[in-house]
């Protein structure tokens, strides 16, 4: 399991603080997912998840200010009472005086923003579901190559950095390199960036630590970027069957997702760069609808039938 501090998110969405005499230094947020707590507010505890963020939208907001106030004293009690890591008023909306002091009296936040209820949902969601997606470091290199996220791995020295770098001379973006660090943010999204102490940095046998950023300049770096492909670099061994027409397509499972990933043997002479260009933009044919495999094997069989 991991967490963000509730101060990040409120510096991430620019949110106002209503409660300053609460403490907000520990408070942490360990779900991703947000509530809306309609049905919390007509009495119905049943499966609250109250270890998200509560949302206060213009609805629960109308509903609530037509209770009596013993009603909506008892309400925000009882819902106060759970831990709650904060609530969020949505279009700038003024909590009432009974969520205010049972709020600071149970030392749980209130913030505030002016975004409106749904939007503020979406991107809280969006972006919570990122710092707290499970993750796994990876050995190897990923270079964003005409907008494909492609993971060069390979055993150390094979020369996954040394092609790193001639792609980013091509013009091509560097992400990570030597450790990626994976997040698995959907089951069809993977999400890959460089760990803080090393980023933008690349070592090069033979001539040491390199600065891409600094060498090439910002246009050469990206700070994350989607997982779309997996280039596997490996000796070349003499005799062994290596996939020549593509027709069936490897997977490699990261966090239970599996990404597609092309064995590519390295000898003397091979222009690994530019095979990974080819890969990349392969790739996006066959996202485009269009697999040069399958359409030479319709040629042959088609010709085969015509005779």
């Amino acid at each position: 399991m991991y967490s963000v501090l509730l101060k990040d998110v409120i510096e991430e969405f620019n949110l106002q603080i209503l409660t300053k005499d609460v403490d907000i230094t520990n408070i942490t947020v360990e779900n991703p997912e947000i509530n809306r707590p309609a049905l919390q507010l007509a009495g119905f505890f049943d499966y609250f998840d109250c270890e998200r963020i509560q949302i206060v939208g213009i609805v629960e907001y109308t509903f609530l200010s037509k209770m009596t106030p013993e009603l909506r004293d008892e309400t925000f009690k009882k819902i106060c009472s759970y831990k709650i890591p904060g609530f969020v008023m949505c279009r700038s909306l003024e909590p009432h005086p009974e969520l205010i002091f049972y709020a600071e009296k149970n030392g749980i936040p209130i913030l505030q923003t002016e975004a409106s209820t749904s939007d503020f949902m979406a991107e809280a969601i969006r972006w919570l579901k990122v710092q707290l997606a499970p993750r796994v470091t990876i050995h190897g290199v990923l270079v964003d190559i005409y907008g494909e996220g492609v993971l060069i791995m390979g055993e150390s020295g094979i020369g996954k950095s040394e092609t790193a770098l001639e792609l980013v001379k091509r013009g091509h973006r560097l992400v990570a390199d030597d450790a990626v660090e994976v997040r698995r943010v959907s089951h069809q999204t993977l999400m890959g960036c460089c760990p803080e102490l090393i980023r933008y940095f690349i070592e090069v046998r033979g001539i040491g630590i390199i600065n891409v950023k600094q060498m090439f300049g910002v246009q050469s770096v990206m700070e994350t970027q989607g997982i779309d492909l997996i280039i596997k670099f490996e000796n070349w061994e003499k005799g062994k069957v290596y996939d020549r027409l593509g027709l069936k397509e490897e997977y490699i499972d990261i966090l239970g997702n599996d990404v597609v990933c092309h064995t590519i043997p390295v000898r003397p002479g091979r222009n690994l760069a530019m095979i990974c260009e080819a890969a990349a933009v392969n790739r996006r044919q066959k996202k485009m609808g269009y697999n040069a495999a399958q359409a030479l094997n319709d040629r042959i069989m088609g010709n085969m039938n015509g005779i």
